[in-house]
């Protein structure tokens, strides 16, 4: 494509964060996607995911829970997701959603920032310039992207990782572009990484207004257009905030779970036929206290429910060991008692979705065994390469 036809084609503004600016997406042949959708503020997962059939549950949170329970949507084991989760709940119902009870990272103190590092870098230790995905993608030799203005930890360290951000300066016009292109064109990668942030911008851009730019909405809309694009990366981050609910928890996560329902059936509406060859994964930085404080809401905790989702998915099942709500199940008299650890289960779909080798694996999450348990639908498998 000539430069001149490419600028006609994208008409406006761009916008590229400068991390792109050191490495273009490269075309892959992988059909195989992954979505990482990080819920930051520690999200109450047991508001999203409820232990209905559990004893001590009204007991614990009776007055967060018992509005609930008459319209939840009831899935297996006595579980029951929030009324606003209809996303999910035909996901799960198609077999394409499952949620994990009782999980945390080995991070075991309630500071959102300190959490959040150890989610993402994936280990014990965290590196702040090394992050559990980055590394996947660097083992694959493929691409990931980040809808975010700045580049996530859980891509850092990773030269095949760039982000993609609504710009909201003004717009440039075409003689910016054939001049940059004109300027790059002695530079073969400088060029080819303009030539693809154009394309990059073009493509997600065309799918959101500037007004609901930082929409979940909107952003979800994109990456879906983004994965199933040409030159598509095999991996989208995406981030939504606002799940910190210490007071008014069940007004703000009834809006918040509106978002998020929302985004998720954009991302399947835009991932088109890609949405099959897709696993989803959601997760918190931990989860909140079982019971309820004196203004509505809850405090930080530990264990949360991250939702493996997606067309690649083997669901229609809640996975994990539930500890249970009575005061002696509980961690530290408080919170939801971790049982297993969300290392295991991410690379559980690494394994199975990405096809990657022990060896492997040991450089994305060293020392965290995989489980036995089949999260990837055995007809979206092949042979290992």
């Amino acid at each position: 494509m000539k430069r001149r036809e490419l600028i006609k084609i994208l008409g406006t503004g761009l916008a590229l964060s400068p991390i792109s600016l050191y490495g273009a997406l490269p075309s892959t042949s992988s059909d195989r996607k992954l979505v990482w959708i990080v819920l930051r503020g520690a999200m109450d997962s047991l508001h999203a995911v409820i232990p209905a059939s559990d004893p001590h549950l009204l007991k614990q949170r009776g007055a967060l829970t018992e509005p609930l329970l008459d319209k939840a949507l009831p899935i297996d084991r006595g579980f029951a997701l929030h009324p606003e989760l209809t996303a999910l709940h035909q996901w799960y119902q198609q077999k394409q959603m499952t949620p994990v009870v009782a999980v945390a990272s080995p991070y075991r103190s309630r500071s959102h920032f300190d959490g959040q590092d150890i989610l993402e870098s994936g280990l014990s230790t965290f590196q702040h310039d090394s992050g559990w995905l980055g590394r996947a993608l660097d083992i694959r030799d493929t691409s990931g992207l980040a809808v975010a203005n700045s580049l996530p930890l859980s891509l850092r360290g990773s030269e095949h990782s760039t982000t993609w951000y609504p710009s909201r300066f003004k717009e440039a016009n075409e003689d910016f572009y054939e001049q940059l292109l004109s300027l790059y064109e002695e530079d073969p990668a400088l060029l080819a990484t303009l030539q693809q942030g154009l394309k990059t911008r073009a493509m997600a851009e065309d799918s959101m207004s500037k007004k609901r730019a930082g929409n979940f909405v909107a952003q979800a809309r994109a990456a879906g257009k983004l994965l199933s694009g040409e030159q598509a990366p095999d991996a989208v981050m995406l981030e939504m905030g606002g799940r910190d609910t210490h007071d008014n928890q069940a007004a703000r996560l009834n809006r918040q779970f509106k978002q998020l329902n929302s985004g998720l059936a954009e991302l399947q509406k835009n991932l088109g036929d890609q949405w099959h060859n897709t696993a989803i994964i959601i997760a918190t930085e931990f989860g909140r206290t079982v019971k309820v404080n004196g203004t509505g809401g809850t405090d930080h905790g530990t264990a949360s429910t991250p939702i493996m989702a997606g067309g690649a998915i083997n669901g229609g099942k809640v996975q994990g060991e539930w500890p249970g709500l009575s005061d002696d199940d509980l961690y530290q008299g408080r919170d939801l008692q971790p049982t297993s650890d969300i290392r295991s289960w991410i690379a559980s779909v690494l394994e199975q979705h990405w096809l990657m080798s022990d060896s492997a694996l040991s450089r994305v999450f060293p020392d965290t065994p995989t489980l036995p348990t089949d999260l990837i639908s055995l007809s979206t498998r092949r042979k290992p390469i």
